[in-house]
């Protein structure tokens, strides 16, 4: 009995055969692989955009924390054992300029039973949350304030009905400029500067800041401290922080509040980088419906194409080339739209950065991620098709005609 000769086996086709031959169901329905592809789009879009917009948020933040410094420690008297606020010596800021690695130190002295209206006719009540406070002179430079227009207060005007008022303060008095006078704690005060809002000490822009001598002598004033603010170089800011507590009031160190401002700030980073898991969540479901688009896009042209299937298998195509046809389109679907995603996601990236003055931070790494997602989403979403489509023999796929 003779053997029967075995068929022989498929040719291998080259890549750029796979790659037209892939095409060939794209081109026929344009209109059909545009929609199948938006969805990848949307979801890598919305994916790029969230990391671009993060990258360049964090980097924003952490250019400011760089220009502000993390060397900045404020002291604030706690609550006693009886639960009362504590008072600061009047001499706390001349201790800890006492200190070795000390390189400035100011404070402010709440003055809490005064108010500020934008006039007398105001009721005392309505302070609009501004709080007054006596200021040194040095005050700016060692927390790294700015005026935006008129002096800060000076050996002169400190003595005098002078006040400064930090940005919150001034909006909220309606004060738009210099030489006005507001009314303070029963008595006219006329305004000599106006601030830049202070990102390392927040409560200087609610307050309304009068001199440390004017403040004695108009108010009664004792010169006890509220808040004192003190610098020294980064690498000592730890051995200070040791030994400022005590320092500053020797006597209840345990009644003594330090902190670092620029902690606040690195706090927001990291609220930052939670809330972009959220939203990548968010874009990875959006990239899951697009693949199960593609999917069904693919399952139909599958069903569509049965006679081409046929007739190909008739002419000698192997199971595997139909599988790889079928697989090549699934992918090239997906890769069209990760490639249109990333570039949409690339310019909401720069034009948001761009609006907010931030850098433009944006990854080799995203791009090449988004583009690699999307061609991973096609080859799962082309699986059961293209193996449905292998597994159809010449005689089902031609009976189908």
């Amino acid at each position: 009995m003779r053997t029967p000769t075995p068929l022989p086996r498929p040719a291998r086709m080259p890549p750029a055969d796979v790659l037209r031959v892939g095409l060939v169901g794209m081109r026929a329905r344009p209109t059909r692989a545009v929609l199948s592809a938006l969805g990848i789009a949307i979801g890598i879009a919305a994916m790029v955009a969230v990391l671009g917009i993060s990258n360049a948020g964090q980097a924003e933040l952490m250019n400011r924390i760089s220009r502000l410094g993390t060397n900045l420690l404020t002291v604030s008297p706690g609550r006693d054992l009886f639960g009362d606020e504590a008072r600061l010596p009047k001499d706390a800021v001349e201790m800890v300029r006492r200190i070795g690695p000390v390189q400035s130190v100011t404070a402010t002295g709440a003055l809490p039973g005064v108010t500020v209206r934008r006039t007398d006719r105001i009721d005392p009540l309505a302070g609009g949350g501004i709080g007054v406070s006596a200021a040194r002179t040095d005050l700016l430079g060692t927390i790294g304030g700015t005026v935006r227009e008129g002096e800060f207060l000076n050996g002169a005007t400190g003595r005098y009905p002078a006040v400064v008022l930090g940005s919150v303060a001034a909006q909220r008095l309606g004060i738009d400029r210099t030489g006005r006078q507001v009314y303070l704690g029963e008595r006219w005060f006329t305004v000599t500067g106006l601030l830049d809002p202070v990102a390392l000490a927040p409560e200087i822009d609610r307050s309304a800041l009068i001199g440390w001598e004017a403040a004695g002598t108009l108010f009664g004033f004792e010169g006890h401290p509220t808040t004192v603010y003190e610098r020294s170089p980064d690498e000592s800011v730890e051995a200070v922080r040791a030994v400022l507590a005590a320092t500053a009031n020797p006597e209840s160190p345990q009644d003594v509040k330090v902190s670092r401002p620029s902690d606040a700030l690195e706090a927001q980073l990291a609220a930052k980088s939670a809330f972009t898991s959220l939203f990548l969540g968010l874009g990875a479901v959006a990239l899951l419906v697009g693949g199960v688009g593609v999917a069904n896009t693919m399952v139909i042209s599958v069903l569509e194409r049965r006679p081409e299937i046929g007739l190909r298998r008739s002419l000698g195509a192997g199971r595997g080339q139909i599988r790889l046809q079928f697989l090549t389109e699934s992918v090239a679907l997906s890769g069209a739209g990760g490639t249109a995603g990333v570039a949409l996601g690339a310019l909401v990236t720069a034009g948001w950065s761009l609006s907010q003055g931030w850098p433009l931070v944006l990854p080799v790494d995203i791009l090449l991620a988004g583009v690699t997602a999307a061609a991973l989403i096609g080859t799962a979403a082309g699986l059961y098709p293209a193996g449905r489509a292998a597994r159809l023999t010449p005689t089902e796929a031609l009976g189908a005609v």
